[in-house]
């Protein structure tokens, strides 16, 4: 393709936007008023997901309506904007008290009973929550072609995802599919959302539009700024910088310990320590991780050296742990956590026998408690003494750490506990060369 005719394209897809952008937002009179510039970026978004916010104040509330609210004038539209329960939806200005000021003395009707706006075009909107984890089911026989969060973070992965399978039209529908959300950092949900949107949102196409005070011209920021200076750090670098980094953590790790290192020495003593979880995501679940880490040590220092994590059927994870031996090679001792009673048994002996023949491979029982024995990698990483190797798994890494022992997962944290009591269990033996020497 010529530049010529790359412009030419350019140009009229622009065009598209804007004249687009003008009717469903601009021109819509069920908006009383023009989007910020930063709501305009978000309401001019054509993929399916897409996260608007971080700090408070951002205007988040008015954005995900104002989404909600471009294709009424369309027959068969079909809106449903969310929070976690409905006295959040009936707080002032929250969404519904906000949507009955835009929308009172309209032509649009009201019903109170299953809480619906109902547009001239038969197109509707209504408002709904997920308290607890089996409301999502509630609405498993509705279709949506527009579904908002607000709030995001104080919803569960499970009930987020679930919603997904509401999202859907008629084949011939203009209409677009899209899947909303506005939310600050924080709460039950952060480590999800921050997964889900910043770390692999770009690779997936999920759009995450960054807001903070200053994007809010309509918001008196001198008195909310003060209002944020009650706070705590966390949570005021979280609402006020709209900071993903920034969590309440378990306690017993802060990201600040953990040193981030170009390259590893050479001649490490290494193990590769496996936490198995046989399961793979089903109807919204989030199920644990199987996750394999190698772990090096020289001279008193350990080194992070690689980390697999993922979530697959039993046949998926013999086959991911098998090649990750043949990667790692011979030389490099292999320890699995084993489950209690026989059937922990007998899946260390097919391991041993079918899966890792030739391989320094044993089993490992586990005792006392996940923090006990998360406690001694603890206390090596505050004195400076763990370092990871920089890879995009650096931050999944971290992030688990500094929320154990309250977070959703723990399965990393499990298997560095676990390969730094082994690398210190056969402290005496060098299993380097592909010999055990004493």
């Amino acid at each position: 393709m010529s530049q010529a005719t790359c412009n030419s394209t350019n140009h009229s897809l622009l065009k598209n936007l804007t004249e687009h952008f003008k009717l469903t937002v601009l021109e819509n009179k069920w908006i009383p008023h023009q989007p910020h510039p930063k709501q305009a970026q978000f309401l001019l978004l054509r993929c399916k997901e897409a996260l608007y916010g971080g700090a408070a104040g951002g205007g988040k509330s008015d954005a995900l309506l104002m989404a909600a609210l471009q294709y009424v004038d369309m027959p068969g539209y079909s809106a449903i904007l969310f929070r976690r329960t409905f006295n959040d939806l009936a707080l002032p200005k929250a969404l519904m008290d906000r949507a009955n000021e835009w929308l009172s003395g309209s032509e649009a009707r009201w019903n109170g009973e299953n809480h619906t706006w109902t547009f001239p075009s038969g197109a509707k909107l209504t408002f709904g929550y997920l308290e607890n984890e089996k409301d999502k089911y509630r609405y498993q026989s509705a279709e949506f072609q527009y579904i908002g969060f607000d709030e995001l973070t104080q919803f569960l992965e499970s009930q987020y995802r679930y919603l997904f399978s509401r999202l859907r039209r008629l084949e011939a529908s203009p209409i677009p599919l899209r899947m909303r959300a506005a939310s600050n950092p924080g709460n039950v949900g952060h480590d999800w959302v921050k997964q889900r949107f910043m770390t692999e949102g770009p690779a997936y196409g999920r759009i995450f539009v960054a807001a903070r005070l200053e994007d809010n011209p309509s918001l008196d920021k001198k008195t909310y700024v003060e209002s944020l200076s009650e706070l705590d750090p966390i949570t005021k670098r979280q609402y006020l910088d709209g900071d993903w980094t920034a969590r309440h953590g378990g306690n017993m790790f802060l990201r600040e310990w953990f040193k981030i290192i170009q390259e590893a020495p050479a001649d490490l003593r290494k193990i590769r320590y496996w936490d198995k979880a046989a399961t793979i995501p089903k109807n919204g679940t989030d199920p644990d991780y199987t996750v394999g880490l190698l772990l090096g040590e020289k001279d008193g220092i350990y080194y992070v050296l690689n980390l697999v994590r993922l979530r697959g059927s039993p046949s998926q994870v013999e086959d991911t742990i098998r090649q990750t031996a043949q990667l790692d090679g011979y030389s490099v001792r292999i320890c699995m956590e084993q489950e209690p009673g026989s059937s922990g048994v007998e899946s260390i002996d097919h391991y041993a026998r079918l899966v890792l023949t030739g391989y320094i491979f044993n089993g490992v029982k586990t005792t006392g408690s996940k923090a006990e024995r998360a406690a001694p990698v603890s206390s090596a990483t505050e004195a400076g003494n763990i370092r990871l190797v920089q890879a995009p798994w650096n931050s999944a890494l971290i992030d688990e750490f500094e929320a154990f022992p309250q977070g959703m997962h723990d399965d990393q944290v499990d298997a560095t506990s676990g390969a730094f009591e082994q690398l210190r269990k056969y402290g005496s033996l060098d299993v380097r060369f592909g010999k055990v020497r004493l």
